[in-house]
């Protein structure tokens, strides 16, 4: 991902690169090549000064173990002729191959083979002659003097074709010299391009790296400025819920208590007045009397219905007995209503009134998720101080139901959404642990006002 940005940013560094990389590579094998031509053409020039030098040291070799044997007829000095011969033919041949390709020197090379051969064959006959006893045959042709000249003249070539090798040489040499500068200007001039290069590039990068710098701290500001809104509309958003919440319950309350004392004014003096009728009828009319008591049965059930609208509404017990019992009372109901057992465990609290009531609600809309949705067999409601956050209070309801995957997307998950901002708008927070099939425990951890009793 680096790379790609650079070479975005930079299109002429790839380019630049790889035409210097490719220059590198081909004066460099340029080099090479030009280089082991020239080496080779020098270890072919020593071989061919080697094997003229061993021509010429074999036959005066060949020629001494000759004229031993001219002179003293002693055997012994056969076999030192014989392999200096051997070791002349050998060079002989040897520079027939290394200068077939010389075209130059082809001439020189065949006067000089036809004088070799020549003066191996003289020395053969006048060792022949001599083992022929014919020791004075042999010293005349060994005394004519033509095997002298045959030696001066074959001097002279292989000296001459040294020269040539030499010679040669130094223009070897000249050239192997010439391509070795050539490749460390050509390696310097490229080096020089590639420092400018990065030279260039490193301003550039300085330039960009000074531009993204100063881009970022652009994103970074507007990335405070944006989490300072996120934080303010949040706090807003918490005052506004709180705001519904606690109008939403001053609602409830004020709508309570006008149930409470126009309705059930109403009900209990229609109950009153009903009564006071069936009295004064007595034994008369009993079809009236029938009526009367149905009335009153009916009122009866008003009246009610009228009291568990108010406790919805507003509950008495958590005004008058304490949030324990109010949780208490609420799970007893709950457990007739549903049939299933509720096990409560309480423990002494001390809370604000708006915190108690944020409990009993959070419980209260807990259990009816959980008869709605769970198909438990068994619920636990838990009220205590919290063993893991000092000075919290911590409400736990769990069951062994269905469960379900609290990340998935549910469209009924406005109950639980409801739970969590009512909690944290008074400072609380609220976890939800659940798996399909494993059951569902709802936590609830709220800050204390004092320390419990």
């Amino acid at each position: 991902m680096r790379w790609t940005s650079i070479l975005r940013r930079n299109p002429f560094v790839l380019p630049m690169a790889v035409v210097a990389g490719l220059a590198i590579f081909f004066i460099s094998e340029g080099s090479y090549w030009q280089s082991l031509d020239n080496i080779n053409e020098l270890r072919g020039l020593a071989v061919k000064r080697q094997n003229l030098s061993t021509l010429e040291r074999g036959l005066a070799d060949a020629e001494t173990g000759q004229r031993g044997f001219l002179l003293t007829g002693s055997e012994q000095y056969l076999q030192p002729y014989r392999d200096s011969r051997r070791a002349t033919l050998d060079a002989l041949a040897m520079l027939d191959r290394s200068f077939s390709d010389d075209a130059a020197s082809s001439a020189h090379l065949m006067e000089l083979r036809a004088l070799t051969e020549r003066k191996l064959l003289e020395m053969e006959e006048t060792v022949h002659l001599v083992q022929a006893s014919q020791p004075q045959a042999a010293l005349d042709l060994v005394m004519g003097g033509s095997g002298t000249q045959s030696m001066d003249r074959i001097r002279a070539l292989t000296g001459k074709l040294i020269e040539e090798q030499f010679s040669r040489r130094q223009s070897s040499n000249v050239e192997l010299d010439r391509t070795l500068l050539l490749s460390r200007y050509g390696v310097a001039a490229l080096s020089v391009v590639l420092l400018l290069a990065l030279v260039l590039y490193l301003r550039k990068s300085d330039a960009l790296a000074g531009a993204e710098a100063a881009q970022k701290a652009l994103m970074q500001e507007a990335h405070d400025r944006l989490e300072a809104e996120v934080a303010q509309r949040t706090a807003q958003l918490t005052d506004l819920t709180r705001h519904l919440l606690n109008a939403r319950e001053d609602e409830r309350h004020r709508l309570a208590r006008n149930l409470h004392d126009d309705l059930g004014s109403l009900l209990t003096a229609a109950k009153l007045d009903a009564a006071r009728i069936k009295s004064r009828l007595g034994d008369q009319a009993p079809e009236a009397r029938a009526v009367l008591a149905d009335l009153v049965e009916k009122l009866n059930g008003s009246i009610v219905l009228g009291r568990s609208i108010i406790e919805d509404l507003r509950p008495s017990t958590l005004s008058h007995l304490g949030l324990s019992a109010a949780l208490n009372i609420l799970g007893t109901e709950f457990s007739q209503g549903s049939g299933l057992p509720v096990h409560s465990h309480f423990l002494p609290v001390s809370l604000t009134p708006a915190v108690e009531l944020v409990i009993y609600r959070v419980v209260q809309e807990a259990m009816t998720n959980l008869a709605k949705y769970a198909h438990a067999k068994q619920v636990w409601i838990g009220l205590g101080p919290s063993r893991k956050h000092a000075g919290q209070v911590q409400v736990s309801v769990r069951d062994d139901g269905a469960g379900f995957d609290p990340l998935a997307a549910r469209r009924s998950a406005f109950g639980l959404l409801g739970m969590r901002f009512r909690v944290e708008a008074e400072g609380g927070s609220l976890r939800i642990r659940s798996r399909p099939g494993q059951g569902t425990l709802i936590e609830v951890f709220l800050p204390m006002s004092l320390p419990a009793n």
